[in-house]
């Protein structure tokens, strides 16, 4: 099956925030939205993204405070990203490879959308 399917069903709302936010304010979004990774969008641009695990291992490991802590001190700046016509076998094959449990979809430089690894594990 291809990304640009499994969005089509799924939905390609995706939530997102500011760079210049605080990890406070995303870690409060992401709770409301039930979600584990926000897109970090500066100027309609991905510029990264920020997953529980980033505030786990760099904000509460070190002793931050995440009221005083921005998300782009701590976002993950280097985003693997699919694209649409790619198959969503491949998607779970560099999830799994790099580690990490979201993966946006990028067409061209617009974000399209975003996959869980919840979503691509029940198609491959």
């Amino acid at each position: 099956m291809q990304v640009k399917k499994l969005l089509d069903q799924k939905g390609h709302d995706v939530y997102s925030i500011s760079p210049d936010a605080t990890v406070y304010d995303a870690l409060k979004l992401m709770a409301e939205k039930e979600i584990g990774a926000l897109v970090v969008l500066e100027d309609g641009k991905m510029v990264g993204i920020l997953s529980e695990r980033d505030y786990a291992r760099k904000v509460i490991l070190k002793g931050k405070a995440s009221k005083d802590t921005t998300v782009r001190e701590i976002m993950t700046s280097e985003v693997i990203h699919a694209r649409p016509d790619e198959k969503v076998r491949k998607c779970l094959s560099l999830m799994t490879k790099h580690h990490f449990r979201h993966i946006p979809v990028l067409e061209e430089e617009r974000l399209v959308g975003i996959l869980s690894i919840e979503d691509v594990k029940g198609v491959t």
